[in-house]
């Protein structure tokens, strides 16, 4: 039995020459003469024992040397996978970051862009406010620009709503006053200070009201 060198650790190999096999044979041979037939017999019918245990050993020896290649292969094969699944996971987690960060420096681009041209529509509004002249020219420049804030929101499902002369909502208005009146009914919206807005229907800011009330002594 040799074992292999540097180059091919874990490997090993063995062999048994046929030479050396002939030899032992001829020298049983050669004893027939000098000691008893049947010792001879019975010493070569052991040899050729051992010689075939040998040749058996020999082939579960370089049977489980290929079988500790292939197991080899497959660890490193295995290790190469792992170290690759590790690069890949480390460059997700970067990229997600880096993605995550994104969001919160320009997650709000598309709605700001939305906003400048009512920035540009103000900015010319006022540069033609210069004098009491102008004033229905500034009021229809401020209403357009109120036009065109409104429609920027609601591209973006932000939507207000009118309380005025509506029943009190305590879901959707908030009561800041109440007014004695009788023109209207009881718990009704008389005045609207503030109004609300929803996103995608959902209450975001409810109208700050004025509720009617049963004047005092009626």
């Amino acid at each position: 039995m040799t074992s292999g060198d540097d180059s091919d650790k874990g490997s090993f190999s063995v062999d048994i020459g046929e030479d050396a096999i002939a030899a032992a044979l001829r020298s049983v041979e050669r004893a027939k003469g000098a000691d008893s037939s049947e010792e001879v017999a019975i010493l070569k019918a052991q040899l050729e024992d051992g010689l075939a245990r040998g040749r058996e050993w020999m082939e579960k020896a370089r049977d489980a040397q290929e079988k500790l290649k292939v197991a080899s292969a497959e660890a490193a094969d295995s290790k190469d996978r792992a170290l690759r699944a590790a690069a890949d996971l480390e460059n997700f987690k970067k990229r997600a970051q880096k993605e995550r960060e994104d969001v919160q420096k320009f997650g709000s681009e598309k709605l700001l862009k939305e906003f400048l041209p009512v920035l540009d529509n103000l900015d010319r509004a006022l540069a033609h406010a210069n004098s009491p002249a102008d004033f229905d020219s500034l009021r229809e420049g401020l209403t357009m620009t109120r036009k065109l804030f409104e429609d920027a929101l609601g591209k973006h499902g932000v939507k207000g709503f009118s309380a005025q002369g509506q029943p009190f909502d305590p879901h959707r208005h908030e009561a800041m006053q109440q007014v004695e009146t009788a023109e209207v009914p009881p718990n009704t919206v008389v005045t609207e200070v503030v109004r609300g807005y929803t996103l995608n229907d959902r209450l975001i800011r409810p109208a700050l009201v004025a509720v009617s009330r049963v004047p005092a002594g009626a």
